[in-house]
C-alpha cells in the first residue's frame, strides 16, 4: 500500500512538473528567419549592430514575452525555393528576389501579408510598390535593391571608352585577356543580350542561341569565368574589366591595390533586382513574422543593414537620415544616382521567372559555351580551379569585405 501511494505521489509529482515545464515552453515563442548569407548587420566583422539579437530585446520589451529566433542561410533563390516547396522545412520569413517572388506567388508558397501589423511599410518609396512581381502590394516588402554594372581599372581603360562601348567592351580585342566574365549563365547571357538589344526574358529559342554565338565569339578574350574570384583579381590589377553588382565594387574599392583606380560605370540598359521580405503560407507563427518585418523597417535596424550590405535601400526614412548619407558620402552617387527610375528600370530589364522549357535550354547552351574548344581556352580551367582553391583559404577575408566602414547611431 505505501509502495502504491509513493508510486502515485512520484507520478504525481512527475505530471505537475510536466505541466509547469509546458507552460513555461509555452511562454517562449520561436521564428525562423531564412535569408540570404552575409545578408543582415549582425554583430561580427566590425558590424556593431546585431539585427537578430535587437529584434528578440525588442519583441520582449514591447510584448512582453520571450522569442527565440532561428536565424539560417541559404546560397541561391534556387535552393531557398526548393526547400520551401519540398515542405521539408519550417521556415517564416524569407527574403526571395523579385522573380522568384512571383513564382512562389504564384504557386501559393507565400502568404498574403496583414499590413496592420507592418505599419513600417509607409516608410518603402513608391517607386518599390506596385511592381512586376506584387502588383497589389499583397505579398512582400522591399528589402535591398541593386544593379549590375561594369567595373575596371581606369589606369586601363579610360572612362571615356567604357561610357561609350558599354556592354560591347567585353567584346574589344584591344582588352584580349584583360576581361572577367562572370561565371553565372543567367547574367552572362544577359550580358550578352544586353548588348544585342535582345530581351533578357524572351522564350523564343532562336534568340537564346543568338546570344550563345555572340557569348562563344568574345570568348578567346575572356581571362577567366569567375565569382567571388573577381574580387582578388580586379584589386590586385590582374584583370581590367569586369561585371558584378554596385554593391560589390565598394568591397573592391577598398581593398584594391594602390597602383589600381577601381571604377564603375552602370549602363542605361542593365539588370536591376530587388530582394523582399515574405511570410510563407506554411508559417505557424504569421503575426510575429509579420511584426519581424516591421522591425526591419524601423531606422536603427534598417539604417545598420543598408550600411552593412552597402546595397540600395528603398526605405526612404534611411534615404533620407543625414548619418546614413554623410556615412555614404561620394558613395551614394553609385548607389542612388541622380535620375535613377528603379521602377522603369526593373519593369523593362529586370530577369523574370522563365517557364521550365526556357530554363532548361538556358543550361543546355550554358553548357555548350562552357565546353566548347574553338577558342582553344583551356587555361580558363585551370586558372578557375587554382582561384577556387586560393578562394577557399581566404573566404573569411571575403566576408569582412562585406563592410566598408562602422558606426553606430543613436536616436
Amino acid at each position: 500500500m505505501k509502495k502504491t501511494l509513493a508510486s502515485l505521489l512520484i507520478l504525481a509529482i512527475l505530471l505537475t512538473s510536466s505541466v509547469a515545464f509546458i507552460g513555461c515552453k509555452s511562454d517562449t515563442e520561436t521564428l525562423n528567419v531564412y535569408n540570404w548569407g552575409v545578408y543582415i548587420s549582425d554583430g561580427k566583422y566590425g558590424s556593431e549592430y546585431d539585427t537578430i539579437a535587437e529584434f528578440e530585446k525588442y519583441y520582449k520589451a514591447t510584448y512582453g514575452k520571450t522569442i527565440k529566433v532561428n536565424y539560417t542561410t541559404y546560397d541561391s533563390n534556387e535552393d531557398m525555393y526548393a526547400k520551401i516547396k519540398s515542405g521539408a522545412s519550417d521556415y517564416d520569413v524569407i527574403f526571395p528576389s523579385d522573380y522568384m517572388a512571383a513564382r512562389m506567388i504564384e504557386e501559393g508558397l507565400v502568404a498574403k501579408l496583414d499590413f496592420n501589423n507592418i505599419p513600417n511599410f509607409a516608410n518603402i518609396g513608391d517607386d518599390f510598390k506596385s511592381l512586376y512581381y506584387d502588383e497589389k502590394n499583397e505579398y512582400t516588402v522591399p528589402y535591398t535593391y541593386g544593379v549590375l554594372g561594369i567595373i575596371y581599372n581606369a589606369n586601363v581603360v579610360s572612362p571615356e571608352v567604357v561610357e561609350e562601348k558599354g556592354w560591347s567592351i567585353f567584346w574589344d580585342e584591344a582588352y584580349a585577356n584583360k576581361i572577367l566574365m562572370i561565371n553565372n549563365p543567367r547574367d552572362a547571357f544577359g550580358l550578352a543580350m544586353y548588348d544585342l538589344g535582345i530581351d533578357v526574358n524572351t522564350t523564343d529559342p532562336a534568340e537564346w542561341k543568338r546570344a550563345l554565338e555572340h557569348l562563344k565569339a568574345g570568348k578567346p578574350l575572356i581571362q577567366a569565368y569567375v565569382m567571388d574570384e573577381i574580387f582578388n583579381k580586379m584589386e590586385s590589377g590582374e584583370a581590367a574589366i569586369s561585371t558584378y553588382y554596385a554593391g560589390d565594387y565598394f568591397t573592391m574599392l577598398e581593398n584594391a591595390d594602390s597602383s589600381v583606380d577601381l571604377r564603375f560605370y552602370q549602363p542605361p540598359v542593365t539588370n536591376v533586382f530587388a530582394d523582399v521580405m515574405c511570410v510563407t503560407s506554411k508559417s505557424r507563427n504569421k503575426e510575429l513574422a509579420e511584426i519581424f518585418i516591421d522591425f526591419m523597417l524601423q531606422r536603427d535596424a534598417a539604417v545598420a543593414n543598408a550600411e552593412t550590405l552597402y546595397y540600395g535601400t528603398p526605405n526612404e526614412l534611411v534615404k533620407n537620415d543625414k548619418d546614413y548619407i554623410d556615412y555614404l558620402g561620394d558613395d551614394a552617387k553609385i548607389l542612388y544616382p541622380d535620375g535613377f527610375d528603379f521602377k522603369s528600370q526593373i519593369n523593362k530589364y529586370g530577369y523574370r521567372n522563365l517557364d521550365n522549357d526556357t530554363l532548361d535550354l538556358i543550361s543546355s547552351l550554358w553548357e555548350e559555351m562552357k565546353i566548347d574548344s574553338d577558342t582553344g581556352n583551356s587555361t580558363i580551367y585551370i586558372v578557375c580551379g587554382v582561384i577556387a582553391a586560393v578562394a577557399a583559404a581566404t573566404a573569411v577575408i571575403v566576408i569582412v569585405r562585406k563592410k566598408k566602414k562602422n558606426k553606430s547611431y543613436d536616436d
